[in-house]
Parts: structure tokens; C-alpha cells; sequence
């Protein structure tokens, strides 16, 4: 069995106690400092309740009232060291139920990457077994999801008397709430030998294995029948509706210590658009993942074309130019497709960087700026934070650490409540503008602890032993063994 071992308190303690020694110790503190701030503020005016409302002080159940910030931040409590906050968040923990009333319903995407994975990843990193217990009683109580005539999950699910509901969107799921609950049911199923849930979360990608095979497209549809488990529409995308899906193929194979083929095989397909799919047009934030994506497959796969990485540096030199407010460099103002540009430089002799990998000249912004933002806020999100961190552990330059300690920066100075949390940014335009009255649990689980591990010298969560799920709840790579394999009917 490859399982990688609990991170233990002694050594947390150790790395911790270099603090101040160099800059980058100094940042990643700073780092800490911000999550006890924001998490100090959440306790004192939210909890136990979802998360804060910043500027009104006030708390907001927006996911089952269940303490949605406190469960997501337990790993981020355990990678930092704050063992007396993650103690007391414990107790709390020990006492959930998962209540509802008859007519509530949990949505099932958001409750298995946010509360099913932030308690498996407390639960791996500090080997409590309340945290299993929890996860083991939730993780039964959402199973009513998969009852559709083809398997695939239903928008929502009432934990305590079973019932089902169904989203915007109707019989249609989305593809990407569909394949991203893989990794941690199938963890639940490793450490608790249940035979559901596993074979539940198999049947979908037995779903997509089937379409796999008579499809010739390189992407798929983001809705999908949960009546027929058949595409419902042509669309195409790698931002919202379809982004943590292809993320989950992938790290399905290096969850199962890389013996989960079929997973490793449906994440091998080149990403190129058909003529007969309708590619979405929007460059989102939710996109800036996908550098991440990239660069992990593109350390861990085989035979992966070097195109991988060097798309991952110039996805995520995009992103990041977003955030400086300067052109993107990259495929937006230009006549044809990336790879159509790639093939002239490398015919010319592939001198330099790749088209758009490198950093742009600078132009004038207001004269020159090659996008047109649709969205101005800014929501504390952590995509394009993960991909720096993705790209440092995978190349090892700095330069992806540096600007995400100036992400660190802004985010200090323009998102910063002195008096308890953070808040998303109205418009990121305007220096020192409004705030939004909203500090989400992703900012906790993800952004926060994303700049933690950018900041820290120390390799806490080495990549080819832990595998984060789409919420950044880390989880140990584990391989089945011959009985789990004959048990669950693992090929």
C-alpha cells in the first residue's frame, strides 16, 4: 500500500519556528497572520454559521447552516500549525448532525468538494477519528444524488429524509458537478471498505468512458441528461460548468497511485476544439485552474508534448497579467489559433519563448489593453493563486512566487477589513473602491492556504504523495489493494 503518512505536529512546529529567518518565511507568515485574521472574524461574528458577512459583521447560511468556514478551514488550520484553533473547531465538529429541515436541500457539488472534502482532508492530515466518523455519516447521507435512471447526480439532496431536487438546469446536470465527486468517494471507499460509494461514483465515469469511445470530439459537453446520461448540449468550455472535471480525471489516477487508467487515459485527450462543438468565447477567472491542470499532468503523465507546459506558463502569465492590469500577450489579438502560431516559430527555428509564453511588452494600458473585462469584481477567488503554486513546485522558478506574493499585496490592501475578515472587490479598477459584503469559505480553504505553500520553503504537501481536490482539500495517494479491487470490481 502507497499511502502518504499524516503530517504530524512536531514538524509543522519545526518549520514554523524558522519563521522571520528570510523574506520568504516573512511572507508566508504574513500569509498565516491574514487567515487568523479573516478566521478570527468569522468566529467572533458568524460562527457557527456558513460565513461572514464582512462590512455588516453579520453571519449568512448560504451552504446548510452546517459551519461551512470552519469545516473548510481545517487543513488550512493543520498546514499552518494553529493546532489550538483546529482543537476547538474539533469540538464543533464532533457535535455535527447534517440536520435539515423536510423541504431544504444540500447542494451535492458544493457540499462533497466543500464539507465531504474539508473534513477527509482534516481527517488524512491529522488522523482524528471523529473527522472519519463525520465524513463517513455525510457521505451516506448525500448517496440519494445517484438514484437517477443513468447515475449521474442530481442537482441536490436532503440529508436526513432523502429527497432530491433538481437545480436550474432540470434533469440536466452539469458535467463538471457530475465528474467531481470521484476522488472523494473513492477515498471514503478506501478508508471505510463501503462498497456504494465507490460504485457509485464509478457508474459516472463509466458514463463517460462509454461516450469516450464513440466520440471524436476532444471535449466534452458541459450538461449531460440525467435521465438518458447523454450529452444535452454542444457547448464546450474549460471555465464554469465544465473546469473541475477534467481536473478529476487526471487526479483520479494519481489519487489511486496511478493505476486508475481509464481516468489517466480521459485526461490524455489533446484539448482541441471540434468543428461540431460550440467553444464558450469567455475567459474567465474559473479558467486561470486550468494552468494548473496543465503543469501537473505535464510532471506527472507519460509522453505529455512539451506544448502542455509551456500552454500551462502562458495560461497562467495571462491570468496573472490580469491581475497587473496590463495586456495579456497572448492569443486574443491575434488572427488563428495558438497552435497555428507555435507551428510557424517552431518551422523558424524556435528561437526564445513560445508565442505568448513569455512576458508582453509594456504598452499603454488605456490605448492598448487587448481584452475587454465583462466583470470587473473581484471574489477573493484562489484559481490563478493554485496555478502559481502549481507551476512553482513543478519548475521551480521563482518568478511565479513573487507575483503571488504581489496578488498577496493587493489583496492586503484593497480587500483587507480592519476590523475582521477580507471582502471581495466590487471593481478592481478603482483603487481603494467598494467592498462587497461577502467573505466565501474558498478565500479560507483555497486562497489562503494556496499562498501558504506558495510563501513556504519547506514542501508540505509533496505532490506525489498528496492530490488536492477541487476545493484544495489535500488527500493521500493510496493504491487498492487485491481484496478492495475484487470487493468494489476494480478492473
Amino acid at each position: 500500500m502507497i499511502m502518504a503518512r499524516f503530517i504530524p505536529r512536531p514538524l509543522i512546529r519545526i518549520v514554523l519556528s524558522c519563521i522571520v529567518l528570510d523574506v520568504w518565511s516573512q511572507r508566508a507568515h504574513a500569509v498565516r497572520e491574514a487567515f487568523l485574521h479573516s478566521y478570527n472574524g468569522y468566529l467572533t461574528h458568524a460562527a457557527p454559521h456558513d460565513e461572514l458577512l464582512p462590512l455588516s459583521k453579520v453571519p449568512i447560511d448560504n451552504f446548510n447552516g452546517w459551519g461551512l468556514s470552519l469545516v473548510e478551514s481545517l487543513d488550512t488550520m493543520w498546514l499552518m500549525g494553529l493546532y489550538d484553533e483546529f482543537d476547538s473547531a474539533l469540538v464543533v465538529v464532533s457535535n455535527m448532525t447534517f440536520p435539515m429541515q423536510p423541504e431544504q436541500h444540500a447542494p451535492f457539488f458544493e457540499t462533497v468538494i466543500r464539507y465531504l472534502g474539508g473534513l477527509l482532508s482534516a481527517y488524512a492530515l491529522s488522523h482524528d477519528p471523529i473527522l472519519l466518523v463525520r465524513a463517513d455519516h455525510l457521505g451516506n447521507a448525500l448517496l440519494p444524488a445517484f438514484g437517477t435512471p443513468s447515475g449521474l447526480p442530481v442537482y441536490s439532496v436532503n440529508t436526513v429524509n432523502g429527497k432530491v431536487a433538481w437545480g436550474w438546469t432540470g434533469i440536466d446536470a452539469l458535467w463538471s458537478e457530475a465528474l467531481s465527486c470521484q476522488l472523494e468517494y473513492k477515498y471514503l471507499a478506501y478508508l471505510t471498505g463501503r462498497t456504494q460509494y465507490y460504485t457509485a461514483v464509478e457508474k459516472v465515469m463509466e458514463i463517460m468512458y462509454t461516450a469516450n469511445l464513440s466520440r471524436t470530439e476532444d471535449l466534452f459537453p458541459t450538461t449531460w441528461s440525467t435521465k438518458s446520461g447523454l450529452p444535452s448540449s454542444s457547448k464546450v468550455s474549460v471555465g464554469a460548468f465544465a473546469d473541475s472535471a477534467y481536473e478529476y480525471m487526471l487526479k483520479q489516477w494519481l489519487l489511486t497511485g496511478r493505476t486508475d487508467t481509464k481516468a489517466r487515459d480521459l485526461c490524455m485527450l489533446s484539448a482541441l476544439y471540434h468543428r461540431d462543438l460550440e467553444p464558450s468565447h469567455s475567459f474567465e477567472h474559473l479558467t486561470c485552474f486550468f494552468p494548473a491542470v496543465l503543469a501537473l499532468g505535464s510532471a506527472t503523465l507519460p509522453d505529455v508534448p512539451r506544448t502542455h507546459m509551456w500552454a500551462a506558463r502562458a495560461l497562467a502569465y495571462t491570468c496573472w497579467t490580469l491581475y497587473a492590469d496590463s495586456p495579456s500577450g497572448n492569443a486574443s489579438s491575434w488572427d488563428g489559433q495558438w497552435s497555428t502560431h507555435l507551428a510557424r516559430w517552431e518551422q523558424s527555428g524556435a528561437h526564445g519563448d513560445p508565442p505568448g509564453v513569455g512576458p508582453a511588452s509594456p504598452v499603454d494600458i488605456e490605448k492598448a489593453r487587448e481584452y475587454n473585462p465583462i466583470n470587473p469584481s473581484y471574489l477573493l477567488r484562489p484559481e490563478t493563486v493554485e496555478s502559481f503554486y502549481l507551476l512553482w513546485r513543478t519548475t521551480g522558478d521563482i518568478v511565479w512566487r513573487e507575483r503571488g506574493w504581489a496578488v498577496f499585496e493587493a489583496l492586503s490592501r484593497e480587500a483587507r477589513i480592519e476590523d475582521g475578515g477580507f471582502a471581495s472587490v466590487d471593481n478592481v479598477y478603482h483603487v481603494g473602491g467598494r467592498k462587497r459584503d461577502e467573505m466565501p469559505s474558498w478565500f479560507l480553504a483555497e486562497t489562503l492556504k494556496y499562498l501558504f505553500l506558495l510563501f513556504t520553503d519547506e514542501d508540505l504537501i509533496p505532490l506525489d504523495q498528496w492530490v488536492f481536490n477541487t476545493e484544495a482539500h489535500p488527500l493521500p495517494v493510496f493504491q487498492w489493494s487485491e481484496w478492495e479491487m475484487e470487493r468494489f470490481g476494480i478492473i
